[in-house]
């Protein structure tokens, strides 16, 4: 099992508040990816997880069917509510659905202190393509995402579809993920990670993290499975969890980049469609 970055655990963490990180996310009805498939890798990295609802999705292994928008204040004070309290060590973000929600989500982080400018890291996940590729927000909300919290994020983790849509920028080789990661950096996040899974043509999946100066490839595995549901979902949350813990931005990357590779090694069938990676991998199977 691959160490943890950032605190240690010791025998006694189970009488000590683990590190918190917050999800701000959609609800998945099959229970594969969005706010789901982020629990369970806070929960699998020792980080106790806090969410803030944006949307009730109506889903199988099929795909979407239908979804039904939380009203932005109602996003900003789960937020606000969880925060206050209970603090919050990093953030992240999953489906954000409409403008409305996007910046009730930035104005109240940055009022309780989550983004670059804060003392909680920010990681933006900007769900804005379905898995075939085919735009999940209007215009308003794409403007939104580029103008409101890329600015705000510590880090931002698009994959090829989704730096399509947000900058015109097309890549279908391992050569131009340079060109995405500046494009996607423009936009005002401190620091860029361009997915690559969607190369499906490259033997191996070379992530790229850029941080406005320095590159850094990330290769790994590619596995032949079409059972990906939540892997960028996961993914994300992974690296959420290593930065709650207080690792630095790299290391919390590179951890990131191990648990979903195993995770999607780990995938497995469910229904008739998608199934979903597995964070199953960290936990024992075994039957007490």
């Amino acid at each position: 099992m691959n160490a943890l970055p950032g605190r240690a655990l010791s025998s006694d963490d189970a009488w000590e508040t683990p590190p918190r990180a917050l999800t701000i996310a959609g609800s998945d009805s099959a229970g594969g990816a969005g706010m789901h498939a982020d629990i369970r890798a806070f929960l699998t990295c020792g980080v106790h997880g806090m969410t803030a609802v944006t949307a009730v999705t109506v889903q199988n292994s099929l795909g979407v069917k239908d979804f039904v928008e939380i009203p932005a204040e109602t996003v900003a004070a789960q937020i606000e509510a969880v925060v206050t309290d209970i603090g919050v060590d990093a953030a992240k973000t999953g489906m954000l659905a409409s403008a409305a929600i996007i910046d009730a989500v930035a104005k109240t982080c940055h009022k309780v202190g989550i983004g670059r400018e804060g003392a909680a890291p920010f990681v933006v996940d900007p769900v804005a393509a379905s898995m075939h590729g085919d735009p999940l927000l209007h215009v308003d909300a794409l403007n939104a995402l580029r103008d409101l919290l890329f600015p705000m994020a510590t880090l931002v983790t698009p994959n090829l579809d989704e730096v399509r849509l947000l900058t015109g920028v097309e890549v279908s080789t391992r050569a131009q993920l340079a060109d995405a990661a500046r494009a996607v950096h423009a936009l005002g996040p401190q620091w860029t990670l361009i997915k690559s899974g969607h190369l499906t043509e490259d033997p191996e999946c070379v992530d790229l993290l850029y941080d406005g100066t320095e590159f850094y490839e990330l290769p790994g595995a590619r596995y032949d499975t079409p059972h990906t549901h939540g892997g960028g979902d996961t993914m994300a949350s992974a690296i959420t969890a290593a930065l709650a813990r207080g690792a630095p931005m790299l290391e919390a990357v590179r951890f990131g980049k191990r648990f979903v590779q195993r995770a999607v090694a780990h995938s497995y069938p469910l229904g008739a469609g998608v199934g979903p990676v597995s964070a199953f991998w960290r936990i024992s199977t075994t039957p007490v």
